[in-house]
């Protein structure tokens, strides 16, 4: 629809150079339709998912991101999977201003020795909103003021939204999309190719929370609520997607203190992990956590490995625009309710998640 649409001025920008105009919904095609009692939820073991959602881990990944302090943990859990590549990192304006996570996501590719990992700058802003970032978790440098080195190079010239199109176009059903941050590039990609998540084996969302519960507002988790339209674009795109949502970290991705301790004695990137992750631990413990919450990991091990998955339904999520449900992604559970748009993740091995993890961080 037109009112998706801004006028020029209130565009977000892509990297220095490129302007895009901005998406409008697009159609979506509905996997089938499967009726377990009581909102479709069952058990892995029990509830059959229709074909579309039948996914084995993909072996190469393309990673949409803000990064700050989770977001950097989820990158070093792909790249220290020696059965990974990191096909390129495409960042957006999020948790920090799109500088800060351009050269988060640098620092963390050099500390995990993966120079050569292209990365794309995404949009600076979404999509009708003006940017509300996540520093107040994060720390103003979205690294919880951790002492890094500086990145060892730029940012490829190539913008985030060009870089999408063109993997897909010229590498169909080779990679895995892992978005960890808001949705505005991958929305801004689909106005321009409505099929792009088709191009992709699947795509990982960590976004909502869809048992509504929110980190936002009563119901809004931050990455729908930072740009709920091109989430509403993402969630109704073609293509099968995934979400793991901020119920999964809250629940089964809380660091208590001595997880934390065994974190950092993992070793260089054990104390990066935490170290990063300082001002998210203090975040969390004065909001009633045992410590800090790790959902881009937690998303990322699902992506890497779906066998921690233990539970999850297809759904028909709803995204809401305005306050007070500005950022809630819940379930349209209506006996005439439109046919799923993506699978929920409801339940996760927490000992599977965190020992990768730790071996992950390990030297």
């Amino acid at each position: 629809m037109d009112d998706l649409r801004c006028r020029q001025a209130t565009r977000p920008r892509l990297g220095l150079r490129h302007r895009r105009e901005l998406p409008g919904p697009q159609g979506v095609s509905r996997g089938t339709r499967v009726a377990t009692g009581s909102g479709r939820r069952a058990t892995e073991a029990s509830h059959h998912r229709p074909p579309w959602s039948q996914h084995v881990t993909d072996r190469s990944l393309v990673i949409d991101t803000d990064t700050a302090s989770d977001d950097a943990v989820a990158i070093v859990l792909a790249a220290r999977d020696p059965e990974v590549e990191i096909r390129m990192v495409t960042v957006v304006a999020g948790n920090v201003p799109l500088d800060l996570a351009v050269r988060n996501a640098i620092v963390t590719l050099d500390l995990v020795d993966h120079c050569s990992v292209p990365v794309h700058v995404g949009a600076d802003r979404p999509l009708r909103r003006p940017l509300e970032t996540a520093q107040s978790v994060h720390g103003e440098d979205g690294m919880g003021g951790a002492d890094l080195p500086a990145p060892s190079r730029g940012p490829s010239a190539e913008d985030a939204v060009e870089a999408l199109l063109r993997v897909a176009a010229d590498e169909p059903d080779r990679h895995g999309l892992v978005t960890l941050g808001p949705l505005t590039n991958i929305a801004m990609a689909l106005n321009e190719n409505p099929d792009l998540l088709t191009r992709f084996t699947h795509t990982y969302l960590m976004a909502g929370s869809p048992d509504g519960v929110g980190n936002m507002n009563a119901l809004g988790e931050y990455n729908v609520w930072a740009d709920p339209e091109a989430a509403s674009i993402v969630f109704d795109a073609n293509g099968a997607k995934t979400m793991i949502g901020w119920n999964i970290s809250r629940t089964y991705a809380v660091m208590a203190p001595q997880e934390s301790a065994r974190l950092r004695s993992c070793g260089r990137l054990g104390e990066f992990a935490v170290d990063i992750n300082s001002e998210v631990d203090r975040f969390c413990r004065g909001r009633g956590l045992v410590g800090m919450d790790l959902p881009d990991p937690v998303a990322m091990a699902v992506a890497l490995d779906e066998s921690i998955v233990t539970e999850s339904t297809e759904e028909r999520l709803i995204v809401g625009l305005d306050e007070p449900t500005r950022g809630a992604a819940l379930p349209d559970r209506r006996f005439l309710a439109d046919l799923p748009n993506l699978r929920v993740v409801w339940q996760v091995d927490e000992a599977a998640f965190k020992d990768r993890l730790y071996a992950a961080c390990s030297d």
